[in-house]
């Protein structure tokens, strides 16, 4: 059986993450798509909208076959180390192949651009420190460095954020020999910043979230941009558990950890560094709101993102020793949620696996699974104090299942 994997976090799965499947099946002629996905806090430092299980459920119920976690410890950092986890899962499953979504649609320029810049390491990681130094974010100065050594043509535009995510993706699987074969797919419609909800069928998952956000707004508001399966889920979630999981719901608890932490403890705790956890307890005195907190925080140098991703692992209390230790690659496959093609699929490379697969966490003790579970039960806070416990219950629950 053949096998397309894709990256996700679908938060939620949409119109769009539909076309994807969709056309990812197509591009590889495959049988069966698996799906790495983010838990409960993701890529950019946000905790996901709904748990992963109601996600899997969406994903399964639009086109998905098998659904597995990128874990923790990949699922919330930059994007090089988020790319290596995940591509390293897809191919401990034996897929054939990945596809993403970029806006530039077509793979060449990739591979071209991840053997320029191979050649021209030195030179590019040169440019990088002295773009670094005058202050710049790391995205910011990776666009600049590439863009002072780039060709007028026939390269990657590494300023668009599909892209970057695409380039490290390729890098993940041609520097490590994988025969994993990389595809990509042109996005189409919305853009991965885009916050309007216009006349199109396709929005950005940011702009169904704010639709979902607002204080007037309700799920019907969205119908038209996501499948029925996940307005269905959307909404049994809501009245399941009187709300959607978002920044300001945690606020109060992220505030508490940064004023009663001492400063010695927060430097501890992955990617504090370079003294922004002085600044970090400054401003989390002064605000009354993550928004205002973060307008505080935010420099030229300290991305959004980074400072979000920051206050992620505050929140979860994950220190630079758990997410530094051990294996740099990931350490098992958790298995999240399957219908009767992934079953089969499984049935069929199960003695190739090169990760041991796990339905049921109590099977794997003693390695970063257990910051998979504390975030799990971290992500549960924001709810009701009569639910939290069986949202974390489910953690040790088999995984969704769809039978078609």
């Amino acid at each position: 059986m053949n096998a397309i994997g894709v990256i996700v976090e679908y938060n939620p799965f949409h119109n769009g993450h539909a076309y994807h499947v969709r056309k990812s099946r197509e591009a590889a002629n495959a049988d069966i798509v698996a799906a790495v996905m983010s838990g409960p806090f993701l890529q950019r430092g946000e905790p996901a909208l709904i748990s992963k299980w109601a996600r899997t459920e969406m994903a399964l119920n639009a086109g998905v076959d098998l659904v597995v976690e990128l874990p923790y410890k990949f699922a919330t950092q930059k994007a090089e180390i988020f790319a290596e986890g995940a591509v390293a899962i897809l191919q401990a499953l034996r897929c054939k192949a990945f596809c993403f979504g970029s806006e530039q649609g077509s793979i060449e320029p990739f591979i071209d651009t991840y053997h320029f810049l191979e050649s021209k390491s030195d030179v590019f990681n040169e440019k990088l420190r002295l773009y670094m130094d005058m202050g710049n974010s790391f995205p910011k100065a990776n666009a600049l460095a590439f863009k002072d050594m780039s060709p007028s043509s026939g390269l990657l535009d590494l300023s668009q954020p599909n892209n970057i995510l695409g380039y490290q993706y390729v890098s993940a699987a041609l520097s490590r020999e994988y025969p994993i074969s990389p595809l990509t797919i042109k996005r189409t419609q919305a853009g991965y910043h885009d916050i309007a909800l216009t006349e199109n069928p396709i929005a950005s998952a940011t702009g169904i979230r704010k639709g979902l956000l607002t204080e007037k707004s309700n799920i019907a508001d969205i119908e038209k941009y996501v499948p029925a399966s996940t307005k269905e889920i959307l909404a049994h979630y809501f009245i399941q558990y009187r709300t959607f999981h978002y920044w300001e719901l945690y606020w109060p608890l992220l505030k508490y950890r940064i004023l009663t932490a001492a400063v010695s403890e927060l430097q501890k705790i992955y990617e504090v560094e370079e003294g922004i956890e002085y600044r970090l307890k400054e401003f989390a005195a002064a605000s009354t709101s993550f928004q205002g907190f973060m307008e505080r925080v935010k420099t030229k140098r300290y991305t959004w993102t980074r400072i979000q991703r920051i206050c992620v692992h505050i929140l979860t209390n994950t220190k630079k020793e758990e997410m530094c230790s051990g294996n740099s690659g990931p350490e098992y496959i958790r298995l999240l949620g399957i219908n009767n093609r992934g079953r089969s699929y499984l049935q069929h490379i199960k003695k190739k696996l090169d990760l041991p697969l796990i339905s049921k966490v109590g099977s794997l003790k003693g390695n970063s699974i257990e910051l998979d579970i504390r975030a799990g039960a971290v992500h549960s806070l924001c709810l009701r104090p009569e639910d939290q416990a069986g949202y974390t219950k489910r953690e040790f629950l088999p995984p969704v299942v769809i039978e078609e």
